[in-house]
């Protein structure tokens, strides 16, 4: 164990004050003990100075044992039962002095915490036995040791449980540096520790949250850029002439619209943020979501009603391009249809059923079906969940008739 650890400290006091105990109780056992030793003696030498004040005037009489009954003492005259108590392996022999010059011989001893006093006198020996002696404190030291000693225990125990989410954290912080943030050391106590442990587990799955949305950024760019790189790439290789330098230079606002694009995705999947919801036509949302995707007006067939709705503008249009893009993409004829019903905005495609429920997908990469495809690194519906969530919208589907239907309500 180590001995600069909190445990080690703590077990190291745990001990001493047990040891502590343990000599105190040691220390209080005995004064009791001799206490008692003294009570009884005494109460021996109040037995004995009656019996021979009584015996010596009067003999054994009724009177005489009477007497005795009422300071709790019996007189044993039988040769047979005296002679059995005082050959007991047991015995321990306690103050012993002689009375009368002579006369007489006393001696107390004990026998399993059962007291007699042992009269040797001229006309015959008795015993006189102790029948009711003083209540023992020793037992009720004894029980009360017992139970400070199981209390301390008991605490001891308790509170290496409640030291034991450090340990946890010791081993995960460790990991840290490695960017290994799938932890979990959640508690359910109210202590001050447990509570430490929450906070780090908190910081823990945000820190992983920033990891995957620098994860989900960098793809998104890669993906993204492809295509207006290509584009201008192409557009390089043409004469140089109006059109064409108006064609390169949509390539250009393209680039700088998706720069400023992935940054609002990272800035909403790692951080809270306050959307700026304001209300606006569909129709305008829509036009600036197709330019943002750059693809061909005839892939969008516009069948909605012009609502108006109150969103982020910005992040609004990228969820709606890249329910578009997912449309196009994957649709048997290369065209997406968008209706409203109500307030529901509806999204349709010909083309397969999804393989997986619609929850699967939400996850980062994941590709279901387009898992070999070139064209998908499995981020649309991840960005599209996390902007619907902030924006108050859920997304659900069904298949009818050869058609995906994806509904924003």
């Amino acid at each position: 164990m180590n001995k600069n650890s909190i445990i080690f400290t703590i077990t190291i006091t745990f001990i001493i004050a047990l040891v502590l105990v343990l000599v105190s109780f040691s220390i209080l056992y005995k004064v009791s003990e001799k206490r008692e030793d003294f009570f009884m003696l005494k109460r021996g030498m109040d037995a004995t100075n009656l019996f021979m004040r009584d015996f010596k005037h009067h003999g054994f009489t009724q009177e005489l044992e009477e007497n005795l009954k009422l300071i709790n003492y019996s007189i044993i005259i039988d040769h047979i039962q005296q002679r059995k108590i005082l050959d007991n392996p047991s015995i321990k022999h306690g103050e012993s002095h002689v009375r009368g010059r002579g006369k007489a011989k006393i001696q107390q001893f004990s026998i399993d915490d059962k007291y007699y006093v042992y009269i040797q006198t001229r006309r015959g020996n008795v015993i006189l036995k102790n029948d009711n002696p003083s209540d023992s404190h020793r037992e009720i030291i004894l029980i009360i040791f017992a139970v400070i000693f199981l209390t301390f225990v008991f605490l001891y125990i308790t509170t290496l449980k409640k030291l034991r989410p450090l340990n946890t954290l010791k081993d995960k912080v460790q990991n840290f540096g490695d960017e290994e943030f799938d932890i979990s050391c959640a508690s359910d106590e109210k202590d001050e520790i447990s509570l430490l442990a929450n906070e780090f587990d908190k910081s823990a799955k945000k820190l992983k949250k920033l990891k995957e949305s620098r994860n989900v950024f960098i793809r998104n760019i890669m993906h993204e850029l492809k295509t207006p790189i290509t584009k201008g790439k192409f557009l390089a290789e043409l004469p140089q002439n109006e059109e064409n330098n108006i064609k390169m230079q949509k390539v250009f606002y393209r680039l700088e619209s998706l720069i400023s694009e992935f940054a609002s995705i990272e800035e909403l999947i790692s951080t809270k943020k306050v959307l700026d919801k304001k209300e606006y036509h569909l129709a305008d949302i829509i036009d600036n979501a197709v330019d943002i995707l750059m693809c061909d007006e005839d892939s969008v067939v516009s069948e909605f009603e012009d609502i108006k709705i109150s969103v982020d503008f910005k992040l609004f249009s990228i969820a709606i391009k890249n329910l578009i893009d997912n449309g196009i993409k994957y649709s048997s004829d290369k065209k997406v249809v968008i209706k409203t019903d109500a307030k529901r905005i509806i999204f349709e495609n010909r083309g397969k059923e999804l393989q997986h429920s619609l929850e699967e997908y939400y996850e980062p990469f994941f590709s279901g079906e387009n898992v070999k495809s070139n064209q998908s690194f499995g981020l649309g519906f991840y960005i599209i969940n996390n902007i619907l969530n902030a924006s108050g919208y859920k997304l659900s589907y069904d298949y009818k008739d050869n058609m995906n239907r994806f509904i924003l309500q």
